[in-house]
């Protein structure tokens, strides 16, 4: 059935780009292009950061977008997709400017209801002594960036500054979040199901870039170690989330359980990675699913959006 879904559909893999996680983007890519190979499927990959790419998706039918971060993952290139009739993956214009934005997905889950850390945004004109007085230990990283990019842990107005100067590098404001002690978890979600979630334990102090794509030591737990009701609470949490941001198709909600068993919205990823160390294909397998039925199902469930009535 895997097959017959995607036979004679002439794909394009987007990989790579000029965004920050440029060298995740290939990889992910590279991972989805030799599955759909393996399914005899055709495969053009093209990468945004060359000239005249768009010329290559002259007799393509579908693309696969596996561009992390800014210019791929932000709406724009949805928007050109949507102008050229061209269907593509994951979520349209709005769920993906909305997610790609960590200040106005936590401001629409907070009108919503819906449980995530406090946190500020951080300028030059930021008092750290007294935004360190009111939290404590903050997590700060760039507000329009991928989930482990250039952030960092904050305990003191030294830090705090200094963790500013290091966000602030990349373009857009930078979020101050309110640490969460607890554990950590991740859902994907497909279509209007969660995947089993994932536990996930750093080998380092937080799982940032290196424990999220270099480390082997990272812990990853599926099944999860919840109970059948507190996996079927975080489930619908996730995808109360997912769908709060206008999110479609596929992704990963990133959630933190803090002492007192709380669940604390992270952020929603609409394009999360493919690689050897990804995530989303690890709870497919928990769920049964090789890689290649996860993207056929990515690719029947874009259809459907991208075409609903």
């Amino acid at each position: 059935m895997t097959s017959a879904l995607l036979t004679g559909v002439r794909f394009a893999v987007l990989m790579g780009g000029a965004a920050a996680e440029r060298e995740i983007s290939l990889q992910s890519g590279e991972n989805v292009a030799l599955a759909l190979e393996g399914a005899d499927c055709r495969v053009t990959r093209i990468d945004p950061a060359t000239e005249q790419w768009a010329e290559q998706l002259s007799g393509i039918d579908f693309v696969f977008n596996l561009l992390h971060g800014p210019g791929g993952e932000d709406g724009v290139l949805q928007g050109l997709f949507d102008v050229m009739n061209l269907p593509y993956s994951g979520s349209g214009v709005l769920g993906s400017a909305l997610t790609m934005d960590k200040v106005r997905t936590k401001q629409l889950w907070l009108g919503m209801g819906l449980p995530t850390p406090e946190f500020a945004l951080l300028t030059a004109d930021t008092d750290w002594s007294g935004l360190i007085e009111q939290y404590g230990t903050l997590f700060v990283k760039p507000a329009l960036e991928g989930s482990s990019i250039g952030m960092s842990k904050a305990s003191t107005p030294e830090q705090l500054e200094a963790a500013w100067e290091r966000a602030r590098a990349y373009k857009g404001g930078v979020i101050a979040e309110c640490f969460v002690a607890g554990a950590e978890y991740t859902v994907s979600i497909l279509g209007d199901r969660a995947l089993p979630a994932i536990r996930i334990e750093p080998a380092s102090e937080f799982y940032d870039f290196d424990a999220k794509y270099v480390s082997d030591s990272t812990g990853f737990f599926c099944p999860s170690g919840l109970t059948a009701s507190e996996e079927a609470e975080l489930a619908a949490l996730a995808l109360r989330a997912f769908a709060a941001v206008d999110a479609s198709v596929w992704g990963r909600v990133d959630v933190m359980r803090d002492i007192a068993g709380a669940w604390q919205l992270l952020e929603v990823n609409t394009i999360p990675g493919m690689t050897s160390h990804s995530l989303v294909p690890m709870a497919a397998q928990a769920a049964s699913m090789t890689l290649i039925d996860l993207m056929a199902e990515i690719y029947r469930l874009s259809m459907e959006a991208r075409y609903a009535s």
